[in-house]
């Protein structure tokens, strides 16, 4: 289905900042189909038929009651003929009500138009849409609901809403459904639905009283205060006790006057409990990783006093690689101990291994230079901590064979040495590439014959843990591939 914006720019003759209005109006919007118990549908002319034609550019249906329209409507275009009463009131710029036939649909309904102005030019019609016959008499709350609709529906036709700014509203902002304070251009109570009186209670307030102010009745009233100062909706949250109220205040404004306020409520203490329980879950986990990381750490230094002690060359060769791949480890607990997502950014990680690799082969006299290309993007846990060791292996690898100390003693063989590390996402894999421009592969090497601790590490976790796949090719160097399946979503690559 074709978005708003698509819909009007193929179809309308809107500009930028006409467009943008009506795209606040679609996301405002609820809140109206709620208090009308009605479908609304936002219709345009189709550009240069003069209003013969409108389409639908969105709608909404109402949660507090039935919908005409159980299919979507949007993108659907319609004449003069099938929709009278939006041509009469597009040609007029005025308020028009009458009855009709539903969208593609033969049953009657009562229908609404209201002009939708920009800056005071008319860009487009809001049709409200409901039975022509109702169940029941409406009560006093379908009343005073219709009541602050009507009042609403003024204010898109003088062009005040929607609010002249883009409105971001939380997963969790309340609904009309949730609870209604209406307020009178005072800022005393009109109208309490019953949910917002329950809700008061929650609060420990029990002398809701038509005519009292906020403050009176004990119930804070700065989200009200401000709201009505700048004649912008105002959200706010409130606690006493073990309660949380999440409060939106919405002004109504007639001639850039403050009529009224309408303050929807719900009760979000269920979900911050959770959110705390979360916040202290994370924090758990959190520092779970940071003591597996100073365990780790602990370890890699015990290692590293050992071998101080030891004699025998291989022996001390063995610990430095034993230091070398725990501490590699440890870059991915320390990762995660910032962050308690189960993925992680293992480009963060990538990072501080290069470096501890760089300058554990680099001397005064002669360097190897690291070059990291591309984005690996996130990945689980436990596929970033095999990997991280992996990927040490095969950067240290290259350094120990493709560029080994010369003849005479001195690491000349190493002046202008390159390795290049590429990653990339590609068809759901993770392609890892370890390249270097050094002395390349033995002759006659064989991956499955090779015997080297660092390669059968390598090997094992690639093809076994990781289920993926490593080739070994020689390219003016070693150039090592790797093949990894991943199903966490990649980032954009740069």
């Amino acid at each position: 289905m074709a978005t708003l914006g698509e819909l009007a720019l193929t179809h309308t003759a809107m500009d930028g900042e006409q467009l943008a209005h009506v795209q606040r109006l679609a996301l405002s919007w609820r809140l109206l189909a709620d208090l009308s118990f009605s479908d609304l549908l936002l219709l345009a002319p189709v550009a240069g038929e003069e209003g013969h034609r409108f389409v639908a550019l969105a709608q909404v249906r109402p949660t507090t009651g039935q919908t005409l329209y159980p299919v979507d409507m949007v993108g659907t275009v319609v004449d003069e003929v099938s929709r009278p009463l939006v041509t009469r009131s597009w040609r007029a710029g005025q308020m028009v009500e009458g009855d009709g036939t539903v969208l593609a649909g033969k049953e009657r309904a009562r229908i609404q138009c209201i002009p939708v102005r920009h800056r005071g030019e008319m860009v487009a019609l809001v049709t409200r849409e409901m039975a022509t016959t109702m169940s029941r008499r409406p009560g006093e709350l379908e009343r005073v609901y219709v009541e602050v609709y009507e009042r609403f529906a003024h204010m898109i036709a003088e062009g005040s809403f929607p609010f002249g700014q883009d409105e971001i509203e939380p997963e969790s902002s309340p609904r009309v459904g949730d609870g209604v304070i209406i307020l009178d251009g005072e800022a005393r109570i009109v109208f309490a639905s019953p949910n917002a009186v329950s809700l008061l209670h929650h609060l420990g307030i029990h002398a809701y009283t038509p005519g009292l102010s906020l403050a009176e009745i004990g119930f804070a009233e700065g989200a009200v205060g401000r709201a009505m100062r700048a004649g912008l909706p105002v959200l706010e949250e409130i606690e006493r006790a073990d309660t949380s109220i999440l409060m939106r205040a919405i002004p109504q404004v007639e001639r850039k006057r403050t009529t009224g306020v309408v303050v929807l409520m719900r009760d979000v203490t269920d979900l911050r409990r959770r959110d705390r329980l979360l916040m202290s879950k994370d924090a758990t986990i959190r520092e779970i990783h940071h003591r597996v990381k100073n365990n780790l750490q602990t370890i890699a230094a015990l290692l590293r006093l050992q071998g101080r002690r030891l004699e025998s060359k291989e022996a001390k060769q063995a610990i430095r690689e034993s230091e070398r791949r725990i501490r590699s480890i440890a870059v991915v607990h320390e990762t995660l101990s910032r962050d308690a997502a189960e993925v992680v950014d293992f480009g963060e990680i990538v990072r501080p291994l290069v470096r501890e690799v760089e300058d554990s082969v680099s001397s005064p006299d002669a360097r190897v230079r690291f070059v990291v290309e591309g984005d690996p993007g996130e990945l689980p846990g436990e596929v970033a901590t095999p990997l991280a060791v992996v990927l040490n292996e095969l950067m240290q690898n290259a350094v120990d064979h493709a560029f080994p100390i010369g003849a005479d003693g001195v690491e000349a063989a190493r002046e202008g040495g390159e390795v290049i590390v590429r990653l990339r996402r590609l068809d759901g894999e993770l392609r890892i590439e370890v390249v270097d421009n050094g002395v390349g592969l033995p002759e006659a090497f064989s991956l499955e014959e090779s015997k080297g601790l660092g390669l059968s590490i390598v090997q094992a976790l690639v093809t076994g843990e990781l289920g993926g796949a490593i080739t070994m090719t020689d390219d003016d160097g070693a150039r090592v591939q790797l093949r990894l399946p991943v199903a966490t979503t990649p980032r954009v690559e740069l």
